[in-house]
């Protein structure tokens, strides 16, 4: 290959890598504003218009940063970190370009989990040096809960790979668009709702009953009660972005593989494909959000345990009978 191909080739890898952290940074918060809408149409409310979380992000970013004198620098530093982990993610999964860009190479499948899990600590970390008991109490709740979530998510990844055969997330969507046998296999749906399930938590679409005090309930904002300014705009753009990369692994990954593009302007066209394809989440979680019925806190574990069966048993199936 002459240097010149050499240039082309990078310069190509460099501008789908830039559209595809784009899409990701543009399209998150676009995500959960549509999710809000649905959900209050649902509700028979009008509801907030679909940019506000755009607006709410601007805000943040305008407010002064207060920072209590019993914190360490630990708080101050971490949601930085957390951002920068979300961003990582974001060119390791295949959510807008079909296959891999720069830097995917780092990480798979278990990398990835990992990564989420380290995403999730880190606010845990934060939460307790806030000094605070109200936050630290919300870190408790997540620390009990991640107990399951984290080992379900590694799970999850775990099986898909079985599937497919290889931990890389890029060459399993390949080879689900182009294997009926295995996106059909047993082991693979039952990875599927074990993910949904997951989904469900993850993104605080699991309805929760507070017993009128939403304190109770209260598990991600509560870690966030202590930050403001710019430090809780880069904690909400995160959960913004966590969903969305969640969201996009279980599209792209697990239900629909299909209609991802190739080449810098089939990147660009994956963008609105994409939002279609989230458009169809979002009305599935609305629905299950809407219809389920509230969970007492302490119920989260069984339905966080259900999910890790799921999982478990995906593995189990394919050990015991392969694709079927």
């Amino acid at each position: 290959m002459t240097s010149g191909s050499d240039g082309a080739y990078m310069l190509t890898i460099w501008t789908e890598t830039i559209v595809q952290l784009l899409g990701v940074l543009l399209l998150a918060p676009l995500v959960s504003g549509i999710l809000a809408k649905i959900k209050a149409r649902v509700e028979s409310r009008k509801g907030v218009p679909v940019l506000q979380p755009y607006y709410d992000l601007a805000k943040l970013l305008r407010k002064e940063t207060l920072i209590n004198d019993s914190s360490t620098r630990i708080f101050y530093m971490l949601p930085f970190v957390v951002f920068g982990i979300y961003i990582t993610i974001s060119f390791i999964i295949p959510v807008v370009a079909p296959f891999p860009i720069f830097l995917t190479p780092t990480a798979d499948f278990l990398g990835g989990a990992l990564l989420f899990a380290m995403a999730s600590f880190l606010q845990v970390l934060a939460a307790i040096n806030a000094n605070s008991r109200f936050t630290a109490l919300g870190a408790s709740r997540s620390v009990i809960f991640s107990a399951f979530a984290e080992p379900t998510l590694i799970m999850v990844f775990f099986a898909v790979a079985l599937v497919s055969g290889t931990n890389n997330p890029y060459t399993t969507n390949q080879i689900l668009v182009f294997s009926s046998t295995a996106y059909l296999s047993l082991p693979h749906l039952l990875s599927s709702a074990a993910f949904f399930m997951l989904l469900l938590f993850e993104t605080g679409k699991l309805p929760v009953e507070s017993s009128g005090l939403s304190e109770l309930g209260m598990i991600d904002e509560g870690r966030n009660y202590e930050y403001s300014g710019r430090s809780l705009f880069l904690l909400k753009y995160s959960s913004m972005m966590k969903q969305y990369l969640l969201g996009s692994v279980f599209l792209n990954v697990f239900i629909l593989p299909w209609f991802m593009q190739y080449g810098i302007l089939g990147v660009i066209i994956d963008i609105p494909v994409m939002l279609l394809k989230w458009l169809v989440l979002i009305g599935i979680m609305a629905i299950v959000e809407e219809t389920l019925a509230k969970l007492r806190l302490f119920k989260i574990q069984d339905f966080l345990s259900v999910s890790f069966a799921l999982a478990i048993l995906s593995i189990i199936t394919f050990s015991l009978g392969g694709l079927i």
